[in-house]
């Protein structure tokens, strides 16, 4: 028999939510920060709002990109529900970013002095079920002709200690470069858009989760996207990279999988 919830009460919305639930492409798109709710028992974290609606609650515009990507391929997608700062759906849960007091330099006073069993309830509550379903996609879709392609969406805030990162948007990878490298070039090769390679950021074992889990530990093609958040603010924006991707990405497929 399962526990009961002792952070989720009746009224919170359950950890994430799947758009395109059969959608027929091979493509899984994954937005582990696309969220900012906060349980209610934990009192908004004791932040007020405007902090909750920077970029340290949740990558801002992905999860419109992520919903329009989806309609546009046909394609699964699963968003984490609950802001990063609650826990974050993309750091290993012994990661010292899993469960943060500071984040770009905020406070976060609703995380600080968490004892063991205050750490587990958000594991157990959120962080678990989210990635379960999302390998339940990944088993369900294993021995289908074409293997599943799995695209972790993320974005990045335009300034971040002072400096102001001068990407579009970056592609993030760590030991298969893949999809990644493709993906890469065929952003590179648009007009007038400049893409990190491996910037803002770069995954690793000790820092990401999802790629090292569910992209490498199964041998899928497999990248993490980062969109710069003043670019997919509004709805344009995020039409707009949705429609890019969605050109894009079918169109790399052939060459990698005959690969």
């Amino acid at each position: 028999m399962a526990e009961a919830a002792v952070l989720l009460g009746p009224d919170d919305p359950a950890p994430y939510t799947v758009h395109r639930a059969h959608g027929g492409s091979p493509f899984v798109l994954i937005a582990d920060h696309a969220g900012q709710k906060i349980p209610a028992r934990l009192g908004g974290l004791d932040l007020p709002q405007i902090e909750l609606d920077r970029h340290i609650g949740w990558d801002i515009g992905i999860a419109g990109v992520a919903e329009k990507l989806s309609e546009k391929l046909d394609a699964f997608a699963i968003m984490q529900t609950y802001s990063r700062l609650v826990i974050d759906c993309n750091r290993p849960l012994q990661a010292p970013g899993s469960i943060v007091a500071v984040s770009d330099g905020t406070r976060i006073p609703g995380n600080e002095g968490l004892d063991d069993e205050a750490r587990t309830a958000r594991a157990l509550e959120i962080f678990a079920p989210y990635h379960a379903r999302i390998t339940r996609e990944l088993d369900h879709r294993n021995g289908q002709a074409v293997a599943p392609v799995l695209v972790s969406l993320h974005s990045f805030t335009p300034t971040f200690a002072g400096f102001a990162r001068p990407w579009h948007a970056g592609i993030l990878y760590h030991r298969d470069t893949r999809l990644a490298h493709a993906l890469l070039a065929a952003l590179r090769a648009e007009p007038g858009l400049v893409v990190g390679d491996n910037e803002p950021y770069a995954v690793s074992d000790a820092t990401d989760f999802a790629i090292p889990v569910h992209g490498e530990r199964r041998g899928l093609l497999h990248v993490e996207l980062e969109i710069r958040q003043d670019l997919i603010a509004d709805a344009p924006g995020q039409e707009e990279w949705a429609q890019r991707l969605a050109r894009i990405l079918p169109a790399l497929l052939p060459e990698l999988i005959r690969g």
